[in-house]
C-alpha cells in the first residue's frame, strides 16, 4: 500500500514538530532514537498529537516499533481504517 502523500506529508510536519527538525530532514525511514536523538517522551508525544490530529488511538503497547514515520503512517492507516 502506497501512502496518500497529502496524509505522509501531514504527518512529517506534526512528527518533525515533535523531533525539533524540519520536515525536510524527516526521512520516511530514520530512526527517530539513533537518527534524531528521540526518548521515550517524544514517542508519547507522537502518539499523543496523532490521537488529537485523527481523532484515533495507538495503543503503547506498539510504542518499540514506531520508530520511523513509516511504521507511524502505517499504524495509524490500520487504526485509521485508510484503505489508499
Amino acid at each position: 500500500m502506497m501512502p496518500s502523500q497529502q496524509r505522509m506529508d501531514d504527518l512529517r510536519e506534526i512528527v518533525a514538530e515533535v523531533l525539533e527538525v524540519s520536515p525536510d530532514e524527516l526521512t520516511d525511514t530514520g530512526d527517530f532514537v539513533e537518527d534524531y536523538d528521540a526518548d521515550s517522551l517524544r514517542a508519547i508525544e507522537i502518539l499523543a498529537r496523532l490521537d488529537k490530529a485523527y481523532a484515533v488511538e495507538i495503543p503503547q503497547s506498539e510504542l518499540p516499533v514506531l520508530r520511523n514515520l513509516k511504521a507511524v503512517y502505517d499504524a495509524l492507516a490500520r487504526h485509521a481504517g485508510w484503505t489508499d
